[in-house]
């Protein structure tokens, strides 16, 4: 079988290419949806129903975790996207944040 050589470092012992890390508490969020109330800088508000959200460039982008996943990555759904320029605050709301906690 062909392999990949393995990187050896300056003391002369060799890594791995490849290290896994098992997790080592629950999901970064709920299994439910978060719901967001955003306050736009000409004071209305939007409501988005997203897991997270996080600025990408110019603008900001939430998203819904794909199943089995506990972080924002290729297999997150982007939801919305608002140019951070227009965005005064964002709330997680009230009831969201309850039941995240029930």
């Amino acid at each position: 079988t062909d392999r990949l050589p393995q990187p050896v470092d300056r003391d002369g012992r060799q890594s791995t290419w490849l290290s896994l890390f098992r997790r080592t508490g629950g999901r970064s969020y709920g299994p439910d949806m978060s719901t967001y109330d955003i306050t736009m800088r000409d004071q209305t508000v939007e409501v988005v129903d997203a897991d997270a959200y996080e600025q990408e460039g110019p603008m900001t982008t939430f998203f819904e975790i794909a199943d089995g996943r506990g972080v924002v990555d290729c297999w997150s759904t982007r939801v919305a996207s608002i140019r951070t320029a227009d965005i005064l605050v964002i709330r997680r709301s009230a009831a969201a944040a309850l039941h995240a906690v029930v």
